[in-house]
């Protein structure tokens, strides 16, 4: 038997008027989209789920899905996936990141990963909560590569984010020196989201099963997997309907699309 209750968000400020992303990589699938304007993920949704017949805690998010481990002092996460093939109604999309922060703390997050879209496009992108996303350059991602993602906060107000295709080579990295606010180090997280565009969230696309491998977390209190993790599924209406569900290993987290 479950039941639900109903987490309320604190509010963040959003990015001043005037804000830019950056031109977003044409990607080697198909041409990049005017729609791709003033992208940004979301602090974690949370509708919370306790299932009496378990010692689980079942999550339900508006937004996100995946897991994240609460504790104190996380400043380094880090994962690879492998880019999904993607499919669903035009504008529908999903990102897969890594993070710090944005669950129980929900005033910031610093985060790195990619986008894809139903139109078979990708970006590649890296943020810091509550700024907008911002497009890293000559980085080319393609269905089937792998894509090792990693931030890195040397404190609490600087850092740098990091992703890698493992499968041409290619290396990225931003460092985080002017931020918009202070991470609290108490979540690190490997999400799969349905993120905002342009003030709205994206219908989510259906991505298959994404898998972050060798999946850790590390600070002030050692490293450790994704097990004891709270798992996280979308779903917009407290677990009547959920569209796609966390699930881990000691060193893996998987998001599956279950549909709409």
């Amino acid at each position: 038997m479950k039941f639900t209750l109903l987490l309320a968000a604190a509010s963040i400020a959003l990015a001043a008027p005037g804000t830019k992303l950056r031109a977003r990589d044409t990607s080697p699938l198909v041409p990049r989209s005017a729609r791709r304007a003033k992208y940004s993920s979301h602090p974690n949704q949370r509708l919370v789920s306790l299932d009496s017949t378990t010692d689980k805690n079942d999550q339900y998010s508006g937004n996100w899905a995946g897991a994240v481990q609460i504790g104190s002092g996380y400043n380094k996460v880090k994962g690879t996936i492998t880019v999904p093939e993607v499919s669903g109604a035009s504008g529908a999309a999903a990102s897969a990141w890594v993070g710090i922060d944005g669950d129980t703390c929900q005033t910031a997050i610093l985060q790195t990963g990619i986008s894809f879209y139903a139109d078979g496009s990708f970006d590649a992108w890296y943020e810091w909560i509550p700024d907008y996303a911002y497009s890293f350059s000559n980085f080319d991602v393609s269905v089937g590569d792998q894509i090792y993602m990693e931030v890195d906060a040397s404190s609490k107000t600087k850092g740098v984010a990091i992703l890698q295709n493992l499968s041409t080579g290619q290396k990225v990295t931003h460092s985080f020196t002017n931020t918009p606010s202070t991470l609290c180090e108490t979540n690190a997280e490997w999400i799969v989201e349905a993120f905002q565009e342009g003030g709205s969230q994206v219908d989510l696309a259906n991505f298959g099963t994404v898998t972050f491998t060798g999946a850790s977390a590390s600070g002030s209190r050692g490293t450790t997997g994704p097990s004891g993790a709270q798992i996280i599924d979308i779903s917009p209406d407290g677990g009547n309907t959920v569209q796609a569900v966390g699930s881990i290993t000691s060193n893996s987290v998987t998001v599956k699309y279950v549909g709409n």
